[in-house]
């Protein structure tokens, strides 16, 4: 699949209703590297009626029929596996070790794990005087973001295809090729036309869409906070399911016995990884006052030693932030720090 203006939907792949061209943006070369179309919300019904025809026969599939299906796609994904390393340091600026490693391993792991778990998981159980049976919500509505591309969209899909659902990815228009080529291997591994479809678009055009879709049974989004309000107050009206994964501002806490350098090191490391581009980061360090300068030191220490280098290149550096617009967003709020009143440390 090289005509990356396409989108999945019910088993093949489609050109949008309205040709809507975006560049995809090769954040360490600031070049084009593919021009995807953003969607609609005509495409967002297409794609939701795929789903929904599908899941009245998918949703009452086998397990048997679906740990076959899940295998043939996490041999699938072994198979792509370097293309998908390759594909997400090029959309995203990710060091190829750090997409090799890390980014890639996330999609392979969340694969495997759910397959896993299906082949021990009971749907249902007898009690004494009751029956409980577990069945699949039916549509859903997957909205992922840019930093961590196939991790998310891995650990959405994947349980939902375990358990019989069907659904529509809207992946980051900033970093779509690795859901692309997700949607290929999705395809390779012979799911049933409509129980898996992916529409490109930005959160106006068709994650809003997604949202409020009334033949959406349940919308899982990991995003910013912001985005996230809006998606369940677009959700509220037919209420769907809604499961977030929201914008924080991980605390990091150090004790009084702690060993100070070992910990801020540790820290400091696990805030830059990603080129500080995870939910999960420790962006926030609290110390004892005793130990405040200690830990200043050790962290100056450890950030010097923190490269950024070209993503192409192996070794043990950072890649550049994800877009121009998202480094203006650091820098406005690093000034804004500074304006309340912090130390720039480096």
């Amino acid at each position: 699949m090289k005509d990356h203006k396409k989108f999945y939907i019910n088993g093949q792949w489609v050109s949008p209703l309205v040709a809507n061209d975006f560049p995809v943006i090769n954040p360490a070369t600031e070049q084009t590297i593919a021009t995807i179309s953003l969607g609609n919300t005509k495409d967002v019904d297409i794609a939701v009626l795929a789903a929904r025809q599908a899941f009245s026969s998918f949703g009452y599939s086998s397990v048997e029929q679906r740990i076959s299906l899940l295998e043939a796609l996490l041999k699938e994904y072994i198979d792509n596996y370097d293309k998908m390393a390759h594909a997400i340091s090029l959309e995203m600026g990710s060091p190829i070790d750090f997409a090799i490693n890390a980014q890639a391993d996330c999609g392979k792991g969340h694969i495997a794990s759910t397959l896993a778990v299906l082949k021990e998981f009971q749907f249902s159980r007898t009690l004494a005087n009751a029956e409980i049976s577990k069945e699949p919500i039916g549509v859903c509505g997957f909205i992922t973001p840019w930093n961590w591309p196939i991790n998310q969209i891995a650990c959405k899909v994947a349980p939902a295809l375990a358990t019989g659902c069907t659904m529509i990815l809207k992946p980051s228009e900033i970093a779509p090729l690795s859901a692309q080529l997700f949607s290929q291997m999705v395809h390779d591994a012979g799911y049933p036309a409509g129980v898996y479809n992916m529409v490109n678009g930005d959160g106006i055009g068709v994650g809003s869409a997604m949202s409020a879709h009334k033949d959406i049974d349940m919308i899982s989004f990991t995003g910013s906070t912001r985005a996230g309000i809006a998606i369940a107050k677009s959700a509220a009206d037919t209420v769907k399911r809604v499961t977030q994964e929201l914008g924080g501002k991980s605390p990091n806490i150090i004790l009084d016995d702690a060993n100070i350098e070992k910990a801020v090191k540790r820290g400091i490391l696990g805030c830059m990884s990603n080129t500080g581009q995870s939910c999960n980061a420790p962006t926030r360090m609290l110390v004892p006052a005793s130990h405040y300068q200690q830990a200043i030191d050790a962290a100056k220490a450890t950030i010097a030693k923190v490269k950024v280098g070209n993503p192409k290149e192996h070794g043990h550096h950072i890649g550049p932030l994800v877009s121009e617009v998202h480094f203006n967003k650091v820098q406005t709020l690093i000034q804004q720090g500074i304006d309340e009143g912090a130390t720039l440390l480096a």
